[in-house]
């Protein structure tokens, strides 16, 4: 069983979180404590031969004298382990604490009592103010698998507890916020897809047909007939080497729903293909398929494979 962390009702203005620091925390070795911790609403932290009754008192002076006691840590590891101690024991409540598990980010903060663990693992305790959250503040997931490696790479750190260096990116994407570069690349993106759309809607019909090969074979399809072919009521096929698929190819510059429902009726009565892609860039309405083995690549969808497949310099050239 997964844990889903509750976010506030959709009705409930949203405050931006705005931490003071931000610490990533270790749940227990290998993270075995996280889920109790997690269900709990609890950050546990410490082992029995670390001096947390002088930690408790605020007594930092015995509390490095007593790391240092036995001989068993070096000076340097000494103070690795104070610093955690004092951190865990003394960070304000505005400090945000996150961990990983069960694949995502959670986030919390946390009360500024210290309190003895009475049952359980670890030695001492802080409970988390308000729920454990793994999704940002507008309810997105924080999936690891989405998020830069330049905050997932503090899971590698090798003790317990430890600054987060990418404090300005951890917070933007818990506020739901995108990085400047990605608004900027997405903008980009969007007017390089318009622009593509109408390059393809100036092409003449010969090249429009060439895209669509072109098109296909970067998609991993390889033309096993003649451009524009001899066959009626197809104009290509095409056919996937990894899994000999064959695919029945219509290039339509315009075409309405009912130009594609006799396409459709024509490649489901040849029965030679498995699969079947229309390529229209101008579409007259919506155009729908009657199947999954029905592809459409159509207006926006068609200018978005261009770019996609890096065809955007071919479309230039084309119309330059």
């Amino acid at each position: 069983m997964t844990l889903h962390a509750p976010l506030p009702p959709a009705t409930d203005p949203v405050v931006p979180i705005a931490p003071g620091a931000a610490r990533y925390i270790k749940l227990g070795s290998g993270g075995a404590w996280a889920r109790a911790c997690l269900v709990a609403g609890e950050i546990r932290f410490g082992s029995p031969d670390e001096p947390h009754a002088a930690c408790l008192a605020g007594d930092w002076d015995g509390a490095r004298a007593a790391l240092v006691r036995d001989g068993a840590r070096s000076a340097g590891e000494a103070s690795q382990v104070l610093r955690e101690l004092r951190e865990f024991h003394t960070l304000s409540t505005d400090t945000l604490w996150i961990t990983f598990a069960e694949g995502r980010l959670w986030w919390a903060f946390a009360e500024a009592e210290v309190a003895r663990v009475t049952e359980g693992p670890g030695v001492v305790l802080r409970r988390t103010r308000g729920p454990w959250r793994d999704a940002d503040l507008l309810g997105a997931p924080l999936r690891i698998a989405g998020l830069s490696s330049r905050l997932t790479q503090v899971q590698a750190y090798q003790r317990t507890l430890c600054k987060v260096t990418a404090a300005e990116y951890l917070v933007r994407r818990i506020n739901g916020v995108e990085e400047p570069a990605v608004i900027r690349a997405r903008a980009a993106r969007a007017e390089a897809i318009a622009a593509a759309a109408a390059l393809i809607a100036g092409l003449h019909w010969a090249d429009f047909e060439v895209l669509a090969d072109l098109l296909l074979s970067r998609s991993g399809w390889r033309r096993v007939s003649a451009l524009g072919g001899t066959q009626a009521e197809v104009d290509l096929v095409v056919e996937q080497p990894a899994t000999g698929e064959r695919g029945f190819v219509q290039v339509k510059s315009r075409a309405s729903q009912a130009v594609l429902d006799a396409s459709i009726a024509a490649y489901r009565v040849g029965g030679a293909c498995q699969r079947m892609f229309f390529v229209c860039h101008s579409p007259s309405g919506r155009l729908a398929a009657d199947g999954p083995d029905v592809h459409l690549l159509a207006g926006e969808a068609l200018a978005r494979g261009a770019v996609e497949t890096g065809l955007l310099d071919w479309l230039i050239a084309r119309n330059g």
